[in-house]
């Protein structure tokens, strides 16, 4: 079997594994031994072959892997509006109910609703915010 044919049955198993891993290892590895696979093509030596995919591997690995760990794994976006509202912690200034209430979250006053029907809110407990539902806050009590 002619070399050039190994490196690109080689290409294809990495590339494949890639698509199962998302690492951006393999793919890169891939990359390096489809070139390796054309400079099998020019006749180039076994020995000129490994070095080929030796320094591409390497090269890839080393400074293009951070590059595209970064754009795989970005960071959770910025949340802003009543989204950056979900989580924080509110004062509730009304009881609150499965019917409705009122809570203060950071010196703003907002109807409410308790998150699980069954509960009932009093007044002057500190709760957390679990949902914005249009104008109104799902609300549950810290613990």
């Amino acid at each position: 079997m002619d070399l050039w044919l190994i490196w690109l049955i080689a290409a294809g198993a990495l590339v494949v594994a890639e698509i199962f891993t998302l690492t951006a290892a393999l793919g890169m590895l891939g990359a390096a031994a489809l070139v390796t696979a054309g400079a099998a093509v020019l006749g180039l030596p076994l020995p000129v072959q490994l070095l080929v995919f030796t320094v591409l591997a390497a090269v890839t690995l080393l400074f293009m892997r951070p590059i595209a760990a970064r754009h795989l794994f970005k960071p959770e976006a910025e949340r802003f509006g009543v989204d950056a509202l979900v989580g924080r912690s509110a004062y509730v200034v009304s009881e609150v109910t499965d019917l409705g209430g009122r809570v203060r979250i950071g010196g703003e006053e907002w109807t409410a609703r308790a998150y699980v029907e069954t509960l009932v809110i009093p007044q002057g407990v500190t709760v957390d915010v679990m949902e914005i539902n249009g104008a109104t806050a799902l609300v549950y009590p810290r613990e």
